[in-house]
């Protein structure tokens, strides 16, 4: 089956593709009339161009009328394309269609959910004549309300994560069966989607807060993102993973966007920012630039997730934490699209995600989500977990300010056994933590303000001993556990300043000798 696209190149239906929509048009056979099947399908694996097909299948076998549902206005217009590329006669319903008379010369609908609903609830329309309603993006739970109206239509619902999208209304009770196409890796396997590069940096996320939808709330993720320290590390990790390269980074909340802009534009580089309080005009404007600009940066807020293709992007930041997988997935497939000369792709995670989630292209059960979703979202990994296992590495650009020390490492549950066989109190370790930050720091400057200088460069360092000490001890709070820090920080100050002169005039001997 070829199909010809807008550009009038005849494009054949992908192997994979084909077979799926066999296999979609076997389960409808001899299935009873609302009978409702949901397919799932990687972001890039081409779901529009497979439901166009069946839609143009399914008229011309049954000579029955197609619907297809939308949930945004964009991804309403471009079905539309595609189906008309198939050489599908369709309209689609906005806000401006107020009548549909019965007898029109239309084969397919398209429709956004709310507008239709408006126009069924009051009577405007009747579409009982509709014989399959192709449900795109059903993760979606907005679209059951309009399933009422459509009682002897069959159903196919699209989706990359079969995951509902509310824990209340789970998938298994709303489609019969679950289809699974061909997963991530084997796209990438036979060159149809990119591959990704993963770059993962470990965060502390205990400031997150979660909110009713179970996800992270915009106020918390804004204020730990929107840090001077979390804005170092976003701009640090583009500069060394992604520079040059045409970067999409994700933010949850308006905040953090336009803080990321400020930081960015300030340092010279090419970046628009993007959400959706910003006026059409200036919207496609923006979007015109980032396709045609080869190191453009557009930093935005969810509104990209779906209904967004531009295959150039080369390197997706997500600046956020999310415990949505089908968010996890939308991200990073908006820069999986496969071109000539684009095999990879970079991913840089400033969430945890991959570590609550697994990577990208991991094999993942959908039929067990699918069927058993409540027990995947309690068994999705706690933050409490991932930082469990976060161990802090000093880079190597780090490691280069500390030159002059020989070993800038320090094992603190070794330590804490230590100070118990030596009848010490537990507030040894962090003593002499301090004492071997502190010798790093004046062994390796020329000055006191440089040496309190690097103490600034050793805050991941110091965070880290602290909350593995904080681990060892009795139960410990949150604000125990800053304060320790800012303790820990205010004393390692202080220490700079009463040991910098006599060790520069030898009077004092370096940490290593004094260890035990």
């Amino acid at each position: 089956m070829e199909r010809e696209d807008e550009a009038g190149d005849r494009k054949e239906l992908y192997h994979y593709q084909q077979e799926d929509i066999d296999a979609i048009f076997e389960k409808f056979e001899g299935k009873p009339d609302d009978y409702h099947l949901l397919y799932q399908l990687p972001t890039g694996g081409g779901k529009t161009v497979i439901f166009s097909e069946i839609a143009r299948r399914y008229i011309e076998k049954y000579h029955r009328k197609v619907l297809v549902l939308t949930h945004r206005i964009e991804l309403s217009k471009q079905t539309s394309q595609m189906l008309k590329s198939f050489g599908v006669k369709n309209t689609v319903i906005d806000s401006a269609v107020k009548e549909l008379p019965y007898n029109n010369d239309y084969s397919c609908y398209v429709a956004m959910v709310e507008t239709l609903n408006n126009r069924l609830k009051d009577k405007k329309f009747h579409m009982d004549y509709v014989g399959l309603v192709i449900v795109d993006e059903a993760h979606y739970n907005s679209f059951r309300k309009l399933f009422t109206y459509f009682k002897n239509s069959l159903f196919l619902g699209v989706t990359a994560t079969p995951l509902s999208s509310n824990i209340d209304l789970p998938m298994y009770e709303t489609y019969n069966e679950l289809i699974v196409g061909e997963p991530i890796q084997s796209l990438i396997d036979k060159r149809f989607l990119s591959r990704a590069v993963m770059f993962g940096y470990d965060v502390e996320l205990t400031s997150l807060k979660l909110g009713i939808n179970g996800d992270y709330t915009v106020s918390s993720s804004d204020e730990l993102y929107s840090r001077s320290s979390m804005q170092d590390l976003l701009l640090q990790s583009y500069e060394s993973r992604a520079k040059g390269k045409k970067t999409l980074i994700f933010n949850n909340g308006i905040n953090t966007s336009l803080y990321v802009y400020e930081t960015f534009k300030a340092a010279g580089l090419p970046i628009k920012h993007l959400d959706n309080r910003t006026p059409e005009n200036d919207r496609k404007k923006i979007l015109s630039w980032f396709h045609k600009t080869p190191d453009a940066i557009l930093t935005s807020v969810s509104i990209l997730t779906t209904g967004f293709d531009e295959p150039t992007v080369e390197a997706i930041i997500l600046n956020r934490a999310t415990r949505s997988l089908t968010l996890y997935f939308q991200m990073i497939g908006r820069g999986s699209r496969k071109l000539p000369n684009k095999d990879i792709f970079t991913v840089i995670d400033l969430g945890n995600n991959a570590q609550r989630f697994g990577l990208w292209n991991d094999p993942i059960d959908w039929q067990y989500i699918f069927r058993h979703p409540e027990q995947f979202l309690e068994n999705i990994r706690t933050d409490a977990e991932i930082e469990s296992y976060h161990v802090y590495t000093m880079t190597d650009e780090v490691r280069a300010k500390f030159a002059k020390t020989a070993d800038v490492n320090f094992d603190v549950e070794e330590e804490y056994r230590r100070a118990g066989e030596d009848n010490l109190r537990p507030k040894a370790v962090i003593e002499k933590s301090i004492r071997q930050h502190a010798f790093m720091c004046v062994e390796n400057a020329e000055t006191i303000a440089e040496a309190r200088k690097l103490a600034k460069v050793l805050d991941p360092d110091i965070e880290y001993r602290v909350k593995q000490y904080a681990k060892l001890l009795a139960k410990t709070t949150k604000n125990y556990r800053e304060w320790l820090i800012e303790d820990y920080k205010n004393r390692l100050n202080i220490l700079i300043g009463s040991t910098f002169a006599k060790f520069h005039a030898g009077d004092e001997e370096p940490f290593e000798l004094k260890k035990r």
